[in-house]
């Protein structure tokens, strides 16, 4: 798990081969302006997906896991809590992984909880389980899902 500020994100690129567009799409200055719903960076490779919802309690929040993307989940409106516990102390699961939606959720608790304001952004890997949503606020934020491997 990384956590940063927006204009830090260039320290990351290095880390995998989409990062540098990861990275330009960051810098566009119509972020705040994006509506809703997914936008496509490198098809089903990297693409944005721009949430504008109402935040839920620490308790309503579950734990998820992803096998096929990274997620980066950008603030921009709203202070968000985000839950963390590493995937492989996981013990507790809903149900099964589902594929199609590369999604599992877990009743486990987060270890820990990052509180996430306007401009600061958070990378959850594959082995990190996460619990996003967590506010008393109305969230916009944007979650940039980055493939692990090419999907093209």
């Amino acid at each position: 798990m990384i956590f940063d500020i927006a204009s830090g994100f260039a320290r990351y690129v290095s880390i995998h081969p989409l990062f540098p567009q990861v990275l330009n799409f960051l810098r566009r200055q119509d972020l705040t302006d994006l509506p809703e719903g997914r936008h496509e960076i490198d098809g089903e490779n990297l693409f944005a997906i721009v949430i504008k919802a109402a935040g839920k309690p620490s308790q309503d929040a579950q734990l998820e896991i992803h096998n096929d993307f990274i997620d980066i989940q950008l603030v921009l409106q709203g202070v968000e809590a985000m839950g963390w516990k590493a995937r492989a102390s996981c013990t507790s699961p809903v149900d099964d992984y589902d594929p199609e939606r590369d999604l599992q959720f877990f009743t486990d608790l987060p270890d820990s909880w990052i509180k996430v304001q306007p401009g600061q952004f958070a990378v959850f890997f594959p082995e990190d389980a996460h619990a996003p949503m967590v506010s008393p606020d109305v969230l916009h934020k944007i979650v940039i899902k980055v493939g692990v491997s090419n999907k093209g």
